[in-house]
């Protein structure tokens, strides 16, 4: 008898508030760093300005994405204690083909490492876990007040 695969890590509501911190960083850096209204994917691991970033354009394979994954979070895990993996790309809040595409990856890496880390894709609008869909939307984000 076949052994069912373990369940993907996913966010559970409520989010932590370092999780709800690094992702809404991440949106304000999506927001502030691309003007284009078109750009390419690109994944992410870490936490927002001390992240490694690959752009997956043209989209790359299902072994490549894993090998990615696991290469991008082997390298946040010196940059940040407690590293996030996500998507930004253009659209909406809602599961896109590319989204689907790095879910299964985004979680043998996690656990390859013994990390408890799923796939989170961000938006302009705010950001979503396409598993779960627990999700935090924004009409209109600025950016927090800076402190002189």
């Amino acid at each position: 008898m076949a052994v069912p695969p373990p369940p993907l890590p996913t966010l559970q509501a409520p989010v932590d508030r370092h999780t709800h911190v690094v992702l809404r960083a991440a949106v304000v850096e999506l927001v502030a760093a691309e003007r284009r209204r078109r750009f390419p994917t690109a994944v992410h691991a870490g936490a927002p300005g001390r992240c490694l970033r690959h752009v997956d354009d043209p989209p790359s394979g299902a072994g490549l994405r894993a090998d990615l994954a696991l290469a991008l979070l082997r390298g946040a895990a010196t940059l940040t204690p407690r590293p996030l993996l996500w998507l930004t790309r253009p659209g909406e809040l809602s599961p896109h083909d590319v989204d689907l595409r790095w879910v299964g990856p985004a979680a043998w890496a996690g656990r390859a490492l013994g990390l408890d880390v799923g796939l989170v894709v961000v938006t302009r609008r705010g950001w979503f876990d396409p598993v779960s869909d627990v999700r935090r939307e924004w009409r209109r984000l600025r950016p927090p007040p800076t402190t002189r």
